[in-house]
């Protein structure tokens, strides 16, 4: 199964574009993977800072690593990334408390099943390595005084714990 998207829109639940057809996924599995990369930056937030003012760098280093999905070699990780920046803000669903890590890690879990099932070996693998990434750049940003691109900037014994948690739960441990 490749994955080789032409240049153009976003791809939206049901339309086949290119060769890689979100047909592939029924719509629950295509929100999971469409939601969990925001998921994930909330939940390395929060286990980060308590304190707001980080909250807000942390958040900006994570949207950055979801903004680099955009340019990702996987066509589905380009796709997912595109789908997420063009929701509608009606599409969007209402922010409220903090993910339980508990949740977040156990849809990794479920998002790695869908994977396995639909998605070629290298676009599962990508996607697996850019949510981690996604979470790497939230737990880094508050060492690295904000620079989300800081090169291995240590993170905090609770950050790394997450870090460790999460790649478990994506099968990169």
């Amino acid at each position: 199964m490749s994955s080789q998207i032409p240049s153009g829109g976003p791809v939206f639940p049901g339309r086949p574009v290119g060769q890689l057809s979100t047909l592939a996924y029924p719509a629950a599995e295509w929100e999971l993977l469409t939601r969990l990369p925001s998921r994930i930056v909330v939940a390395a937030t929060s286990a980060e800072s308590d304190d707001p003012g980080h909250r807000v760098r942390e958040g900006l280093a994570g949207l950055e690593g979801i903004a680099a999905g955009r340019a990702f070699d996987s066509e589905l990780v380009r796709v997912v990334a595109s789908t997420i920046y063009a929701e509608h803000e009606q599409d969007r669903p209402a922010t409220g408390r903090a993910p339980a890590l508990a949740d977040v890690l156990g849809s990794c879990r479920e998002a790695v099943r869908v994977l396995g099932a639909r998605a070629d070996p290298a676009d599962s693998a990508a996607y697996r390595q850019w949510v981690q990434s996604i979470a790497a750049r939230v737990c880094r940003a508050r060492r690295a005084g904000g620079v989300a691109g800081a090169g291995d900037e240590p993170v905090s014994a609770a950050g790394r714990r997450f870090l460790d948690d999460l790649g478990a739960a994506l099968g990169l441990c």
